[in-house]
């Protein structure tokens, strides 16, 4: 990587008007931050990507959340880190703030500006639309709004910046954690949270798991990476089981990894998440070693006809019922004569809850080599939220179940 900062400004005619990168610019230079080269570009993707290719340290993207330039950034950089976009609560509650200064509410419109990639960090602070980075494969990104930056938001981004190019090496890693809170997390992490040292340890909410984020700097990478591996080891130990991959890899990944070690399959059988789980299961290279099938139980009727559930248990508990997601695991595996199998019914909404069973309750059932178990959740959020929870809990928990590395 090179070795200075790059800012990129974003507009809908970049031929026309002022060049938003000046300010931010100037403000990196002020404090002493190499700036390597800024650049005006249309809010294009294709344009967007092939300017923010190069890799460097960091590359400060100059559009703001708002607008469609803010739009077309936040899907190119979801791209970049190989990622989805996803509602970031903290981004929520900033701009939720930043409305309730001029008394005014956030209107529904304006949520989607909160739609940030999966691990993306908010600045919240300045009055008006929060900036935010992200780490990708190909180096950092923050994304500041147009204008001059306020103080807080300037110190902010010189501090980002610093700790990215004021060593000769820089490195990063992610760890990827599920089924636990962030609370928790932190509270784990506490020695490491917020401390100066070689190694800045931070902690990200990402749409049903929480990531541990260390950066190390050094005199070379070499060093960086010595020093990274001394925290990682601790810091993984204090998370134990609930930890669960780096960087890139997803659950479902995992999952199938441990799958192919152990030389089993899996079968799924999903009520209110509608396939997401076998879609995410089949989406990783080489599944078919792996996935035997996996079938849609939407009605009452299809889950005794196509999975054997028996008729008292749906009358006496109800199709979201821990009995009747047991019932549905051990009979998707009877069905497709696997070991395994996953099965989830649900309320996904946002109608069709009641006070006993309101909207988001979930029941996930696991069978291992006979064995089988369910668990009860409550989700929050949209319907699509709900899906998503329920699918990353099921992967979570069939993980767990398969245990060992």
């Amino acid at each position: 990587m090179t070795g200075g900062v790059r800012v990129i400004g974003v507009a809908a005619d970049a031929a026309s008007g002022g060049d938003p990168t000046a300010p931010v610019q100037a403000a990196l230079v002020a404090a002493g931050v190499p700036v390597e080269g800024r650049v005006l570009v249309d809010d294009e993707e294709a344009a967007i990507e092939r300017a923010l290719g190069p890799e460097a340290p960091l590359a400060v993207v100059v559009a703001g959340p708002g607008g469609s330039a803010g739009e077309t950034v936040r899907r190119v950089l979801a791209r970049l880190s190989g990622t989805r976009l996803v509602l970031n609560e903290r981004m929520l509650a900033a701009l939720e703030a930043s409305y309730r200064r001029h008394d005014r509410p956030l209107p529904r419109r304006a949520e989607r500006l909160a739609l940030l990639p999966q691990g993306a960090t908010p600045w919240p602070g300045d009055e008006g639309e929060p900036a935010w980075a992200v780490d990708t494969p190909r180096g950092a990104f923050a994304v500041v709004p147009r204008g001059t930056p306020s103080a807080a938001l300037s110190a902010q981004l010189i501090n980002f910046a610093r700790s990215l190019v004021g060593a000769r090496g820089v490195v990063t890693r992610t760890l990827r954690t599920a089924g636990v809170s962030l609370g928790d997390v932190e509270d784990r992490l506490a020695e490491w949270l917020g401390r100066e040292g070689d190694v800045a340890v931070s902690t990200v909410p990402a749409d049903g798991e929480v990531w541990v984020r260390l950066r190390a700097r050094g005199t070379t990478v070499e060093a960086a990476t010595a020093a990274l591996d001394a925290v990682e080891s601790r810091v993984t130990a204090a998370l134990g089981d609930d930890w669960y991959g780096r960087d890139g890899e997803t659950l479902e990944q995992v999952v199938g990894h441990k799958l192919r070690a152990r030389g089993l399959t899996v079968a799924t059988a999903e009520s209110c998440t509608g396939g997401l789980v076998g879609h995410r299961l089949t989406n990783v290279a080489g599944s078919s070693a792996w996935f035997e099938r996996g079938v849609i139980v939407y009605s009452n009727r299809a889950k005794q006809e196509l999975l054997g559930v028996p008729e008292d248990v749906l009358k006496a508990h109800g199709a979201v019922s821990a009995p009747c997601a047991e019932a549905m695991a051990r009979g998707i595996c009877a069905a497709a004569q696997t070991p395994c199998g996953v099965a989830i019914t649900g309320i996904a909404g946002p109608d069709g809850g009641t006070p006993q069973k309101p909207v988001g309750t979930v029941f996930i059932g696991v069978a291992v080599a006979g064995k089988v178990t369910a668990r009860r959740f409550r989700f929050s959020g949209d319907r699509a939220a709900v899906k998503w929870q329920s699918a990353q809990m099921a992967l979570d928990m069939l993980r767990r179940r398969l245990g060992g590395p």
